[in-house]
């Protein structure tokens, strides 16, 4: 009884791995390679599939997300000779897990050569200044030329990205040197420009300044015209209104004479000719003064000398 025992364990045995082998659960987003006697028969997708025991084996198992695959530093030679070492980061996805089981050996290590050289043969085409600045340009060519080699592989590049591009350390220097001469001319320039804008501004001032001064000294040269005219308009019609005559016109003409003598700057002036006839007014008005006093003194009102009887009977009045 105890070997019918243990061929009745051993075919439990068997069959529970038979069916262990028979149904295969595949997760979402994954596949499975079928080959029968090592020949491909079939991928099984995501579920629960059932396969053929000991005849039918799983030879890969593909994720079909997408990837993100970085690519280490790599040395490439621009137009101008210099070398540069570049990071690359590429997203791609599986889209037919027969072809990338079949078509090629291992398409991460594929994709990473292609990478390189298509890299390679584009920064060789530009220098150091339009590779810095170029990152697009490059991202496009190489995703274009990446995706058109990868399509037979059942594989599909989304993005390429330029993780980083490192020029050598003396290139490095002289750029960071550049950058600052650049930012101390433009510095230098905004200061000009400030010192510029302020002198301008300076300027408007002064001349707004001088004008508003330059006008309200002719408004008040103006008021004080105005003033000065009515005064003299005051003066003239309160002396014709007073009806002066000869003597008291002549005695306020010599008491303005010190006046027009006034000022620092008055070394020469002229005697006007009027003032002869003011000066035999006033001393025709002192003679006959003098003449009055002497008739009350006993004189008895003879003539005054040196001054004719008809002048003095007919002296013409003052307007």
């Amino acid at each position: 009884m105890e070997p019918v025992i243990i061929v009745l364990i051993i075919l439990v045995v068997l069959v529970f791995i038979a069916l262990i082998k028979t149904i295969q659960v595949i997760p979402q987003a994954s596949a499975a390679i079928v080959e029968r006697f090592g020949r491909y028969t079939r991928t099984l997708n995501a579920g629960l599939n059932i396969v053929v025991p000991f005849i039918d084996t799983i030879r890969n198992r593909i994720d079909l997300r997408e990837q993100v695959v970085p690519f280490p530093p790599q040395p490439v030679i621009t137009q101008d000779n210099l070398v540069v070492n570049i990071d690359t980061v590429i997203y791609y996805q599986v889209t037919d897990a027969r072809a990338a089981t079949y078509e090629v050996a291992s398409y991460i290590q594929a994709i990473e050569q292609l990478t390189v050289t298509t890299l390679r043969n584009i920064i060789g085409g530009m220098d150091l200044e339009r590779t810095l600045t170029s990152r697009e340009e490059i991202n496009a060519a190489l995703r274009g030329v990446l995706d058109e080699a990868t399509g037979k592989w059942g594989i599909r590049v989304n993005r390429v990205e330029l993780k980083a591009i490192e020029p050598p350390t003396s290139i490095q220097d002289s750029m960071e040197k550049q950058m600052r001469a650049d930012r101390d001319k433009r510095a230098a320039i905004l200061q000009a420009e400030g010192v510029r804008q302020s002198e301008i501004l300076r300027a408007e001032g002064e001349k707004q300044s001088q004008i508003l001064r330059a006008e309200g000294e002719a408004k008040a040269a103006a008021l004080r015209a105005e003033g000065e005219a009515q005064a003299v308009r005051t003066v003239f019609e309160a002396i014709h209104a007073g009806d002066p005559d000869q003597k008291l016109l002549s005695y306020q003409y010599l008491q303005m004479l010190p006046k027009i003598a006034e000022g620092d700057a008055n070394k020469l002036w002229i005697v006007p000719s009027e003032i002869g006839d003011a000066l035999k007014g006033l001393s025709g008005a002192m003679g006959n003064f003098g003449g009055l006093g002497g008739g009350s003194g006993g004189n008895g009102g003879a003539p005054q000398a040196g001054v004719p009887a008809q002048e003095r009977r007919e002296k013409p009045p003052i307007d």
